[in-house]
């Protein structure tokens, strides 16, 4: 997708703190953090939101899961919690309109959210 910053990113074409990374996806850290943890789970494929058809990314999206918990415990934050947030549109706080996991921990998260 032309002009898109996580497919940049994911393309390696745009300079991020990757962490993790797979041929399904892709972990950095994001650049205005809300949290002492706050990384995001990048599918390489571009799909705008949960609003798009996603029925042959099933796969993908169970993918984009397992990897935010097995980041989480790489982070040390499994034990202690943290917090998986998807934003579908800017009224939710969808910034980037390419879907993506937030993982947030390291420190006591309020409720509710926002």
């Amino acid at each position: 997708m032309f002009d898109c910053i996580f497919c940049g990113i994911a393309a390696h074409k745009k300079p991020a703190a990757i962490i993790y990374e797979d041929e399904l996806c892709v972990v950095f850290r994001d650049i205005k953090p809300q949290a002492p943890i706050h990384l995001l789970v990048v599918p390489r494929k571009h799909i705008a939101s949960l609003n798009d058809d996603l029925e042959d990314d099933r796969e993908l999206l169970g993918h984009m899961l397992l990897v935010a918990g097995r980041t989480a415990k790489s982070q040390g934050i499994d034990g202690t919690g943290f917090r998986t947030v998807i934003n579908t549109n800017a009224e939710a706080g969808q910034s980037v309109f390419h879907l993506h996991i937030h993982i947030l921990g390291g420190r006591k998260l309020g409720w509710p959210p926002g």
